[in-house]
């Protein structure tokens, strides 16, 4: 499906768009290869949040979550399969255990401090294709970071209402998918921009 999808998408671009380069074309594919992985992983997330009646929630910690990723960076899989399945598995069920929590205010000020604390040794975490190789774009990346994380810790310690356990779920994703730990669980190559 995916490749139906690409080559139509691809053809229908050289037919209409000519003068496109090779090395234009790369980024197209590129480009409309996360485009499609993206919204087959939405796609495949609803479903099972649907059947499990909790789509409202994982919508909402997906949208806390990206505000995070965009500063923050993280782990992206080599494969599409398992970025499917450590994506459902973060997006379904992270949400599902952390709406079930009662969290003790103590485990607030705990996963807060811990999700910081990887905030500021860790982000922004980079990824083979997008090495953050330019050393001020890393430093504001990481500030924002911090900046991100301390609104939603705050919001998350002092205002106790529904969103509360999913801003403290969005926090703990990130701060799993940027730990260098996770990336040697999944024999992903850590601090690219070291690499270039």
């Amino acid at each position: 499906m995916k490749l139906f999808f690409l080559n139509k998408s691809l053809n229908f671009i050289k037919t209409y768009f000519p003068n496109y380069s090779k090395d234009d074309l790369d980024k197209i594919r590129y480009g409309l290869e996360g485009l499609y992985l993206t919204i087959t992983k939405i796609v495949v997330i609803l479903l099972f949040s649907m059947i499990l009646d909790i789509t409202k929630e994982v919508i909402i910690t997906i949208l806390l979550f990206n505000v995070l990723r965009f500063f923050g960076f993280g782990m992206h899989s080599k494969s599409s399969k398992v970025c499917l399945i450590f994506s459902v598995i973060l997006f379904i069920s992270f949400p599902l255990i952390f709406i079930k929590l009662k969290i003790s205010n103590f485990m607030k000020y705990f996963i807060c401090i811990f999700a910081l604390a990887s905030f500021l040794f860790f982000a922004p975490s980079d990824t083979v294709k997008r090495p953050l190789t330019n050393k001020k774009k890393r430093i504001i990346r990481k500030i924002m970071t911090v900046i991100v994380g301390i609104i939603y810790s705050a919001v998350a310690l002092y205002i106790n209402n529904y969103l509360t356990n999913l801003i403290l779920c969005s926090l703990v994703i990130e701060a799993i998918i940027i730990n260098p730990i996770t990336y040697k669980l999944f024999n992903e190559s850590y601090a690219n921009y070291k690499k270039v």
